[in-house]
């Protein structure tokens, strides 16, 4: 303790400034200085001045930059305890390290260089500890472990199946939180039943579907059908007394006045009716319950509430069986192997980290077939047996290289579909396709992932990526003898919420077993099937080569980018094509030398030849074009630079073209732009000694392997190393994929 912590009032008494508790007695400080609270502030206080003392504050790294790249870099001058990275921007990182011998030889480099990036390393600042109360927990209401906790809990353990497990234990329900939600749905049942006579509560979501974690929402669905049975059959039984004359007894008075249902017919009243019926009995009879609003206009309406003393935030549909029925498969799934939920809780966790179904008894609900078993001793268990550790290695290692926006998962039939099976005339295969799909496995036509976007899908790569390398790791498999972080607690550290750079994993290349260099100048041309036309569509429905299609496609449209957009000079190397009767490409053989491959590309200027209207024999020949199947390479020419001042010259072309356009109606696509702003830029540039093409070098294109991946990869390589060239291909890196898909927009 320290004396500055004990301060004497002017009034008499003292203050611990540590705590911010006052005391109005010497005897009273006494009992205070000896007490847990002040005790407790003291260790925390000693273990933060520590872990000053051995931190360094780390700076100049680009964005994007992960925490696992930092820790690596810096396990070279001992061992990382921990690296915390700042969220709002990702520019700088906290590290500290085993001790303070340890921050003295970082210190000790005169400039730290990670991945040829110069960093900026120094002692972490020091600042005052302050106590901040922590607010107060709702009753029943366990708080989620914050991941310094979670990292000590889980680095104690011998593996990482034992992690696994741990981890489990500390998110899930303990039973306390479990018969809180239990005695909640009982008094809302035990209410509704006064009002809406034999209808149900049943509770889904996380809440029951065996995957809870402390805090989650409550979802209720509000089943009416024996409500509704009930009230036909009263309405026919007054109709019937009221026939012979006969006045209702006391009691179906009682009954008929405390019901709802003698207010509104639930056969005929919209959903939003009955949602605001049901929302008045919450707020006004439900004891316990407030902030009640009812979400009529929502997708699917709702109406949300929160019990006061649990805190507990809930919501109440009518219009849900599909999602009961999906939480009794979850339950089924659980029940089916003990693996299974350790295995989802470290992957639901990882995925927040990172901020990206015997025997049946049928079932049909709103039309769809829900059937599953529900008897689990009739399926026959599964052959598998590996352990845990393995099972999340083989998860990260496969959806690394899965072909996401090619297929779709089905959950199912369990196991994937090419998305050119759903964009037939099937009604029930309509989904709604994107860079993610998965089938509900009984809504089919519903894609649980159809919300998520091609940014997020890309990062959602990324990270699949780098905790499949990751789990290849030793640090992975073997826990430290020397205090590091391992096993999963490493996969688990948080990722900066501005990490959204474009991907910098490796790609898998085309050749088996070979991965390319991060150094390599590629240009990915992703899978996109909302750029293709409803006509090239229909072609795709229910084929298997689809891919061989794709790419096709894609080589002829980054073909007419760099000939007819950017005014390039383009060939075609031997091999790489399939010849058509009437066309003949020409080419190049793999061993000619690079003075062979000049007099081929030719020094004199070759200006591009202008557009041609289309007649019946440009399209014949369009038609038979050159096929590419898997791998195509073009030697290229650039003669002037068509990538500088392109912004200026966009605007200058399109102010002049709204002054002088007569027919106001007329519409520029943007590959005509770009077009003339190349033409606009080679004209200016004319009288230069242009004699000699600016930049030779080949572009390769090929699909990527891994389970059948729909990406075009691009590499592009200069004859010539030069700075000109880190321009020029910086400027494809963006340009190309975006003129790629205006073609695919514009094409048939």
């Amino acid at each position: 303790m320290s004396e500055t912590d004990i301060e004497p009032l002017v009034r008499g008494g003292y203050r611990c400034s540590l705590c911010d508790v006052r005391v109005p007695n010497s005897p009273t400080l006494n009992d205070h200085l000896k007490g847990k609270k002040h005790q407790k502030l003291l260790s925390v206080r000693t273990t933060r001045k520590s872990q000053q003392e051995k931190s360094v504050f780390v700076s100049g790294f680009p964005k994007g930059t992960s925490n696992l790249e930092i820790t690596d870099y810096f396990q070279n001058f001992g061992v990382v305890a921990s690296v915390i990275m700042d969220k709002d921007k990702g520019l700088y990182a906290i590290i500290e390290m085993g001790s303070t011998e340890e921050v003295e030889k970082v210190l000790s480099i005169a400039q730290h260089y990670m991945n040829g990036q110069k960093l900026r390393v120094k002692h972490r600042e020091n600042k005052e500890f302050k106590y901040i109360p922590k607010k107060k927990q709702d009753p029943g209401k366990k708080q989620l472990i914050d991941f310094e906790e979670l990292s000590q809990a889980l680095c104690q353990v011998v593996d990482v199946d034992e992690q696994l497990k741990q981890l489990l234990q500390l998110f899930e329900f303990t039973d306390s939180e479990k018969m809180l939600r239990k005695l909640i749905v009982s008094l809302i049942q035990e209410v509704f039943l006064e009002f809406f006579p034999s209808c149900k509560i049943l509770p889904f979501g996380s809440s029951v579907n065996a995957f809870d974690i402390h805090g989650c929402d409550m979802d209720l669905f509000l089943d009416l059908e024996n409500a509704k049975t009930f009230q036909a059959n009263a309405s026919a039984t007054a109709e019937a007394k009221e026939v012979i004359g006969m006045k209702q007894d006391a009691q179906s008075e009682t009954q008929s006045e405390d019901s709802t249902l003698s207010d509104i017919d639930l056969e005929t009243s919209t959903s939003a009716e009955v949602l605001e019926l049901v929302a008045t009995v919450l707020q006004k009879c439900v004891p316990g319950v407030h902030k009640v609003q009812a979400v009529t206009t929502a997708r699917l309406p709702v109406v949300k509430f929160i019990h006061k003393e649990s805190g507990l935030q809930g919501d109440i549909s009518i219009n849900n069986r599909l999602a009961v029925r999906n939480t009794m498969f979850l339950q089924l799934c659980a029940l089916l192997d003990q693996r299974v939920r350790p295995l989802v809780y470290a992957v639901r966790y990882w995925a927040k980290q990172k901020q990206l179904a015997g025997e049946e008894d049928q079932c049909v609900i709103d039309g769809w077939d829900c059937t599953f078993p529900s008897d689990r001793s009739k399926i026959e268990p599964s052959a598998n047996s590996e352990r845990l550790c393995v099972l999340l290695t083989e998860f990260y290692k496969f959806y690394a290289q899965f072909d996401f926006a090619g297929t779709v998962i089905s959950l199912r039939d369990g196991k994937v579909h090419l998305v050119t099976a759903f964009i037939g005339p099937e009604s029930d295969k309509k989904l709604r396709l994107g860079p993610i799909n998965i089938q509900d496995p009984f809504e089919l036509s519903h894609n649980v992932s159809g919300n998520i976007n091609e940014r997020t899908g890309q990062k959602f790569k990324r990270q699949l990526d780098e905790a499949s390398k990751y789990c290849r790791s030793l640090q992975y498999q073997r826990k430290s003898n020397k205090g590091k972080i391992w096993g999963i607690v490493r996969l688990f550290q948080p990722q900066s919420s501005t990490d959204c750079s474009p991907a910098s994993s490796p790609v898998v290349d085309h050749s088996p077993g070979k991965e390319l260099s991060h150094t390599e100048n590629m240009l990915t041309i992703p899978f996109k099937l909302s750029c293709l036309s409803e006509q090239t569509r229909k072609r795709l429905h229910g084929s298997p080569d689809f891919r061989e299609v794709w790419f096709d496609k894609v080589c002829h449209a980054v073909l007419y980018v760099m000939e007819s957009v950017l005014k390039c000079s383009c060939s075609c190397t031997e091999g790489n094509h399939v010849q058509t009767d009437n066309v003949k490409i020409n080419s190049f053989s793999e061993t000619q030398s690079k003075e062979e491959e000049k007099d081929n590309f030719g020094l004199k200027r070759q200006y591009p030849v202008e557009e041609i209207p289309e007649t019946s024999s440009t399209k014949k020949a369009r038609i038979e074009a050159p096929q590419y199947q898997r791998e195509v390479t073009w030697h290229c020419a650039v003669w002037n630079r068509v990538w500088v001042g392109r912004r200026k010259m966009r605007r200058h072309l399109h102010y002049r073209t709204n002054e002088s356009a007569a027919d106001t109606s007329v519409i520029i696509s943007s590959l005509e732009i770009e077009a003339k702003v190349t033409e606009a830029i080679l004209q200016q540039e004319e009288n230069g000694d242009k004699s000699s093409p600016l930049i030779m070098f080949t572009l390769s294109a090929f699909l990527v392997g891994g389970n059948e991946d729909t990406r075009t990869m691009i590499r592009v390589t200069p004859i010539q190393h030069t700075t000109l060239f880190l321009e020029f291909f910086h400027f494809l890196e963006s340009f190309v994929p975006k003129m790629t898909e205006k073609c695919f927009e514009k094409s048939d």
